[in-house]
């Protein structure tokens, strides 16, 4: 077999809209997923034992199975357990938002944990609202401390979405794939999308340590 990366170039467009569609998987559930995420990581710091007995289970769980798994479970389970039927796009968003709640959960927890006393002292002596302490003063912190882990967070969560194909979602994967088998080319293909996450991940891997290096130590702490 001869190589001849030239038969990916008419399949170009297809490809775009299977990345488009990818990162577009991707933003949304790492918006959606980071609010549960920083709202779970306030809960699992609630003094109320049931409360946080709850979170920290949910927590491990998730993180401590594959998402894989969680796909099937959601693709395939919810409409037997609900007895709704859900389609295969509404399945990946609530088991990617619920993957990335739970590992973006952990990150502000840190972010949370690195807040000096003195800050939650000086919102009571502010005779600020738990509201307001939350919005105003613990999440900006904790928000910026916790951007390197969270851009390490979305370029996992980028990279697992291949896993959506297996539900028939014609993400970047799943396109790549059957081109790569109606064509009888699945070295060129594969390798090409393997290109492809890499050209938009390794970017954003970079991201992480100019942001902490020229930003968050002159600013965060």
């Amino acid at each position: 077999m001869q190589l001849d990366f030239s038969t990916v170039l008419p399949y170009w467009l297809v490809l775009l809209k299977g990345l488009g569609l990818t990162l577009a998987f991707t933003s949304s559930c790492a918006v959606i997923g980071s609010l549960a995420g920083f709202v779970l990581s306030l809960l699992r710091m609630s003094p109320s034992r049931w409360m946080k007995a709850a979170t920290t289970l949910y927590v491990e769980f998730f993180r401590g199975t594959p998402l894989l798994i969680q796909l099937f479970w959601v693709f395939f389970c919810f409409p037997v357990v609900f007895r709704l039927p859900i389609p295969p796009y509404l399945s990946v968003v609530i088991s990617l938002t619920l993957y990335m709640a739970a590992i973006t959960s952990e990150t502000f927890r840190g972010a949370l944990k690195s807040i000096s006393a003195e800050q939650h002292d000086a919102c009571i002596a502010l005779s600020l609202s738990p509201q307001a302490k939350i919005l105003y003063v613990i999440f900006p912190q904790a928000l910026l401390r916790a951007i390197p882990p969270f851009l390490s967070n979305i370029v996992s969560l980028f990279k697992e979405s291949a896993l959506i194909s297996s539900v028939g979602v014609a993400d970047l994967m799943f396109v790549g794939q059957n081109i790569s088998n109606s064509t009888a080319r699945p070295v060129e293909f594969l390798t090409t999308v393997a290109m492809i996450y890499f050209l938009v991940a390794f970017p954003l891997t970079r991201l992480v340590g100019v942001v902490e290096t020229r930003f968050l130590r002159r600013f965060a702490y």
